[in-house]
């Protein structure tokens, strides 16, 4: 049952009424007002009232300014805050979490007929489904269609989950949409049906843009975790969708085997609406087929990129696995356009010839956080580089490490250049002897306790040492970011003083076991120690101290084990 009102315990979810409310008011008030001088107005209202027509939605929030937006995103922050929930997410409750809720939420927002219309691209898997999305957005945008994508997580801004063409929503717009969902939510959630949970929000808000005024023509879906109760599958109709490679990741919700996992990631097929996937490990193959074949579901298998089919372009994200992604977003875009019937004046051939929308649009996508190389902003003498990668489990390390093997390659002087155009190692070679100048190699590290270290810490240790890369020191460190706030670019650091260190310290000591055990690297004894700083601005404090104080020496540090971490890295560094 719906309920009409609000409690007084519902509203405490925002506690002050927001901006956008009272420039909402002042514009009705603006509709009756001709004469200003006549009318007492309260002062929040008066500089509103002035004589002119109505302004239609999309225009009244640019009447505020720069400093009155940055309060009220503030307080959309905080109320977005209050939506996440406090359980562990171990927590076996959390599995399906009364998933039918969510079509109560769609009736609420009017979204019952708008989401059928939307013309989705389905996405789950466990590595690469966030770049295969990104791969596809940007191959259907450079076909000149009109493009909605939505990914998870954010690194710095939650606005970075909605893309309009390939631009992050700008917080007008994510003001104006996600106070019109708010409100209306708490006007009409109460008990029996409560507030959405925060990503089970963010996906309802993702639908409402791309189905608002927005007219997408086409809406890119990543799922956020697994995919049967993900809050994303409320798209029953989908064009097509897919499933990027499969592994072990969030076991504690998915299942311990590659079949249970592969079983809640299919849980996006469709009857009849055709699917794509990539080579998949046996186990996880076998589930997938037989829930394609249950549900009648054209199941194909998606052919990794040939290189040949770029035509001397590369790709616009880095790392051999990143042709695998790049196949299925081909795939992918394929059929949505012949679905669609857009395959007109298309040459699609994937074992023969690419368009040029293709190849331009995989060579022109981009995605933060996923193989990406920042010189350090502050560093005077360009001696600190870090190479971000936001992976997380033991397959995502092993090719983590092998991109980072061959990125520190690369001449310092080009980094400014495409991130992939790298020199890649000859056997033999050891990267502290570039250019003349001394290079170090650091880890900077952080997962979160949920995972575990003694599959993820050896996995990228020894492919590194493999490929010749060994660590002159480890740096473990708690993320800046806390699961409970979120936060912007502008927001204020969280208090160090209060973090618990404990995992740092358990990470540590694996690192330091497994470096020194039999099944150790050979070049256990070039890594000097392995450090533990409070926060992560102390860590990044040291490493450019250290810089300063031996100028012939090129720090390239490796930051990975969580995209918190990274986005973390990447917001201090903007500062």
């Amino acid at each position: 049952m719906l309920h009409a009102s609000r409690t007084a315990r519902s509203r405490s979810f925002c506690p002050r009424q927001p901006f956008a409310l009272r420039v909402l008011l002042a514009s009705r008030v603006r509709r009756r007002i001709t004469n200003t001088a006549s009318v007492d107005l309260h002062p929040s209202l008066r500089a509103c009232a002035v004589p002119c027509l109505p302004l239609p939605i999309t225009h009244r929030f640019r009447l505020r300014s720069n400093r009155a937006m940055a309060r009220e995103y503030e307080e959309a922050l905080d109320c977005l805050s209050s939506l996440i929930t406090r359980r562990t997410r171990a927590d076996g409750s959390n599995k399906g979490d009364h998933f039918d809720l969510m079509f109560d939420y769609l009736k609420i927002l009017d979204l019952e007929d708008a989401i059928p219309e939307l013309k989705v691209i389905h996405v789950a898997g466990t590595k690469g489904k966030g770049s295969t999305c990104t791969f596809t957005e940007s191959i259907l945008r450079c076909c000149a269609f009109r493009t909605g994508l939505f990914t998870s997580p954010h690194l710095i801004d939650v606005r970075e989950r909605f893309r309009l063409d390939g631009v992050e929503v700008s917080e007008e717009k994510f003001l104006e949409y996600f106070w019109w969902c708010w409100h209306r939510l708490q006007e009409k959630t109460g008990d029996d049906v409560p507030m959405p949970t925060y990503f089970r929000f963010l996906a309802l808000l993702a639908f409402k843009i791309f189905s608002a005024e927005q007219q997408v023509d086409v809406a890119i879906m990543e799922v956020g975790l697994g995919g049967k109760f993900d809050a994303t599958n409320v798209v029953q109709k989908p064009i097509v969708c897919g499933i990027s490679s499969l592994g072990y990741d969030h076991m504690e919700i998915l299942g311990h085997t590659l079949r249970e996992i592969a079983g809640e990631k299919a849980g996006i097929f469709k009857k009849g609406v055709p699917a794509y996937t990539v080579p998949q490990p046996e186990e996880a193959m076998h589930a997938l087929e037989d829930k394609a074949s249950q549900l009648g579901v054209p199941l194909q298998l998606a052919s990794p990129l040939d290189t040949g089919l770029l035509k001397n372009q590369h790709l616009g994200l880095d790392g051999e696995h990143q042709y695998l992604n790049a196949g299925l977003a081909i795939a992918l875009s394929s059929v949505w356009l012949e679905t669609t019937g857009n395959l007109k004046n298309m040459n699609i051939d994937e074992q023969v010839k690419l368009p040029e929308q293709f190849v331009s649009g995989l060579s022109r996508a981009r995605l933060e956080g996923r193989a990406q190389i920042v010189p350090d902003s502050l560093g005077q003498v360009g001696g600190l580089t870090f190479y971000l990668d936001g992976a997380h489990s033991p397959e995502s390390m092993e090719m983590c490490a092998k991109w980072y093997s061959h990125a520190i390659r690369e001449d310092p002087s080009r980094l400014g250049e495409r991130p992939h155009e790298n020199h890649y190692m000859r056997q033999g070679d050891h990267p502290n002897s570039l250019g003349g100048k001394d290079h170090q190699q650091i880890l900077l590290f952080n997962c979160m306790s949920v995972r575990d270290p003694q599959l993820l810490l050896p996995r990228l240790i020894n492919t590194c040492d493999q490929h010749g890369v060994k660590f002159y020191k480890a740096i473990f460190v708690p993320n800046q970011s806390v699961y409970n706030k979120v936060t912007s670019l502008a927001s204020p650091p969280t208090d160090p003083q209060r973090v618990d260190l404990s995992w740092q310290l358990t990470l540590q000591k694996v690192w330091e076991n497994f470096m020194h055990s039999e099944q150790g690297p050979s070049c256990a004894s070039v890594c000097e120690d392995s450090l533990v700083f409070p926060s992560l601005p102390l860590a990044i404090k040291w490493l450019r101290e250290s810089v300063q104080q031996s100028r012939s020496v090129q720090v390239q540090v490796l930051v990975t084990g969580s995209l918190h971490l990274v986005g973390d890295v990447l917001k201090l560094i903007k500062n």
